[in-house]
């Protein structure tokens, strides 16, 4: 009897495994007796919804590049396969239309590039950019939205999160088109928000901007599963390309750089590649390789990575998606081999970002009709921003002076930090210096963040906004005439 029985019972579980494979190929079966394969259990932990924030932090035709590295990022997630429900894109949006654009209505980031503007969701334009709007988006918090769509990374625990900055930035600070900028350590503290909501799995954030490696260093601790890698480390420029007058130029209606070098570069890269075989890593590698000139730092800057590193193993389609054009490319070849070098012997590629705005006004400037009125204009906008610049370096320098001597202001307002340690100790003394300051000798602009070191550094020597007022209104009241911002795209 019982050995009929035990022939009874295999005979009815072999029924029952051949019926759930086949019920489940056909999608009616529960699954509660087929187990899944190691690596489908590993595709369904990881699925998720991916969501990509895009910024691009600055206005102004002279800073055109910004804007058109964030309609080419969006193009990418498009083709992807993320959706427009979760992109969401900031830009001040006055390129496009704006009449000194040689193409109305086209934004193009490569000299022989289609437009990338086509397309584009207008989630928060103008003066809905803030640093506000950008942190609630990133939480998920739509009653912290103030204007726009209204879109936020309304996100769970499996989903994974990119985030893309491009713009102006100077040590512990990223540049905004609206008032205020965003400082590093309320950037991280959001990101910390994040995490503790159990909101993301994974995130992957890529900061295009001077001294970018400011934002994160001493300040992201790991254990976040953010993975961040920026264009330059504490204390350099970033650059832009695809500049009037360098190689390759783009088209002699232009006389604005086109992208940023950092940025143009993982996208030019994302493009070529299949992004099923090319990890974080592989991208880190070969975005360094072309952003350093071949680590010959003739022109570019250190790409860094903070944060949780050992994600860069991770294939770059969990984040960015995959383009089916390219599903036949092979793993990829580091470089040397299979990115060109967009510099040609002899040639310069790229220019430090705070010139960008001066090349600008050079050439349009020179491009301008002998004797005309736009002539006139646009060679008294290049002098006052000039001036401007001079009026904001002089202040500083005399500031140092008159705070620690003569004999070593200098060197103890450009003093920097050992790697790995933080910008400053207390953010709340240097936002207070900060504001001091411009009270007194104006705004700082996108080319006086440059300084954000020597306020970090008063800060450091403990001194107080007291003595920091004193001293600024010694060296900037006979000097108002400068306060007044002379170019579009400047922040305060």
């Amino acid at each position: 009897m019982d050995s009929v029985l035990g022939v009874l019972v295999a005979s009815l579980l072999a029924f029952l495994l051949v019926g759930s494979a086949a019920a489940a190929r056909k999608g009616t079966w529960d699954g509660k007796i087929v187990m899944p394969k190691a690596e489908e259990e590993e595709t369904s932990d990881r699925a998720g919804v991916r969501w990509a924030v895009l910024l691009a932090g600055s206005a102004g035709y002279g800073n055109y590049r910004h804007q058109a590295d964030v309609c080419h990022a969006y193009q990418i997630l498009k083709k992807g396969g993320l959706k427009d429900e979760n992109i969401i894109v900031f830009m001040y949006d006055d390129i496009a239309h704006n009449p000194e654009n040689p193409y109305p209505g086209t934004i193009i980031n490569h000299p022989e590039g289609s437009d990338v503007y086509h397309g584009v969701p207008k989630d928060y334009t103008g003066q809905d950019v803030t640093v506000s709007n950008f942190f609630a988006a990133i939480l998920g918090d739509k009653s912290g939205i103030e204007g726009g769509s209204g879109k936020v990374v309304d996100s769970g625990p499996n989903d994974h999160i990119f985030i893309y900055y491009t713009d102006h930035g100077g040590p512990g600070v990223l540049g905004m088109p609206t008032m205020h900028n965003l400082y590093a350590v309320d950037f991280v503290e959001t990101l910390k928000k994040k995490h503790e909501s159990g909101t993301y799995r994974e995130m992957v954030i890529y900061v295009e901007a001077c001294e970018s490696g400011s934002i994160f260093e001493g300040l992201l601790p790991e254990g976040l599963n953010i993975y961040v890698t920026t264009a330059s480390n504490a204390q350099e420029s970033s650059w832009g390309t695809y500049c009037p007058g360098m190689w390759p130029p783009p088209p002699p209606e232009f006389y604005t750089c086109l992208g940023d070098l950092y940025s143009v570069a993982w996208m030019e890269d994302v493009e070529i590649q299949n992004l099923k075989q090319e990890t974080l890593e592989d991208q880190y590698i070969i975005v360094k390789a072309r952003t350093s000139n071949h680590e010959t730092y003739r022109t570019g800057s250190h790409v860094m990575q903070y944060g949780d590193i050992n994600i860069d193993v991770e294939e770059m389609e969990r984040y960015l998606g995959f383009d089916p054009a390219n599903e036949n490319v092979t793993k990829p070849v580091l470089p040397g081999v299979n990115l060109a070098s967009t510099l040609m012997a002899g040639k310069e590629s790229a220019v430090n970002q705070r010139d960008a705005d001066l090349l600008h006004l050079w050439h349009k400037y020179h491009k301008a009709v002998e004797g005309s009125t736009r002539k006139a204009k646009a060679g008294e906008e290049l002098v006052n921003t000039m001036a401007h610049r001079m009026h904001l370096d002089s202040s500083v320098e005399l500031i140092g002076n008159l705070l620690f001597g003569t004999d070593v202001g200098a060197s103890t307002l450009n003093a920097v930090r050992p790697a790995g340690q933080v910008l400053v100790d207390d953010w709340d003394c240097l936002k207070s210096m900060v504001h001091t300051f411009e009270s007194h000798c104006g705004p700082l602009t996108e080319y006086g963040m440059k300084h954000m070191r020597a306020f970090a550094n008063v800060c450091n020597a403990g001194l107080d906004a007291t003595k920091m007022a004193s001293a600024a209104e010694q060296a900037c009241s006979s000097r108002a005439g400068f306060w007044t911002p002379i170019s579009a795209g400047y922040s305060a």
